[in-house]
């Protein structure tokens, strides 16, 4: 059996992630003295809750090294080969993180062989590549051919999203390239997304349903309309705007598979609560 491990930021469904027996490595997030597991010690929606109120931004870190060998270790229980991915490097330092227990887990578990995917994404397109590479696993493929579907899914995939305002993203550093649009006028939503690795700025829009119309557009341009898709709807304590969103994309895409999830908390520190968004990849 081909294992498969991945970290909390992929936002996969906990039940969806039990059934597919993907291992869940915690982020870390830290709130003034208290140092909480992501999607452990904080759930999603009353950590939105708190987010609202906060007066300074919590911080978040990756797992560490050992965070990643405790997890290689439980799925040794049962798999003999193991796949896994973490999101983009250039946003994070779970992939080195990743890679480092790897190397170290070689020595102690020789017989195990283990790939480490860099998905370059984030979310749920870094949380697809983990689900179809489970997937794969389960039906039968090789290690070679997990490996294969997780890199082509995460190269497919595309994150779309947009929130109340890029004053999360700032205050934690993980802007990169959408810089500029900080000084945007609290009325005016921005779109943003993911381009070799890194959140980039794809415009803004002056509402938020001018804003999915937008989101829906830039789908089309990237995979041509009525293209038969597989979905992630992911929010912030946003499930009213999702379902605002979902017909609009619905009535564009054939969705053969739509799954609607929140956040982990590790994300939610850096995109704030009101943030909608999708991650897809053609099928």
């Amino acid at each position: 059996m081909i294992g498969v491990l991945t970290d909390t930021t992929a936002s996969i469904p906990e039940k969806l992630a039990r059934q597919l027996d993907i291992e869940i490595v915690p982020y870390y997030v830290h709130r003034g003295l208290e140092t909480l597991r992501d999607m452990v010690d904080v759930k999603p929606r009353e950590f939105a809750r708190w987010l609202v109120q906060a007066t300074r931004l919590p911080t978040t870190s990756n797992p560490s090294p050992g965070d990643y060998m405790i997890g290689l270790k439980r799925l040794t229980e049962q798999a003999k080969e193991i796949v896994a991915l973490t999101m983009t490097s250039k946003g994070s330092g779970a992939y080195q993180s990743c890679l480092a227990a790897v190397d170290l887990f070689k020595i102690q578990c020789p017989e195990v062989r283990v790939e480490v995917v860099d998905t370059l994404q984030v979310a749920m397109s870094h949380g697809w590549a983990a689900i179809e590479a489970a997937r794969a696993a389960l039906a039968g493929l090789s290690l070679d051919g997990v490996v294969q579907r997780a890199r082509e899914v995460a190269q497919k995939g595309m994150m779309l999203q947009t929130a109340d305002t890029l004053r999360y993203l700032y205050m934690g550093g993980r802007i990169g390239r959408a810089k500029h649009l900080v000084a945007s006028l609290l009325n005016i939503k921005p779109l943003i997304g993911m381009q070799d690795g890194v959140i980039v700025a794809l415009g803004t829009a002056r509402s938020r349903r001018k804003a999915y119309r937008r989101m829906v557009e830039l789908m089309q341009q990237q995979a041509g309309e009525n293209t038969r898709i597989k979905i992630a709807f992911m929010h912030v304590a946003a499930l009213e705007h999702v379902e605002k969103l979902q017909p609009l994309v619905t009535a564009r895409f054939e969705c053969t598979e739509t799954i609607v999830t929140e956040l982990s908390p590790a994300l939610a520190v850096h995109s704030g609560p009101g943030t909608v968004g999708v991650s897809f990849f053609p099928t």
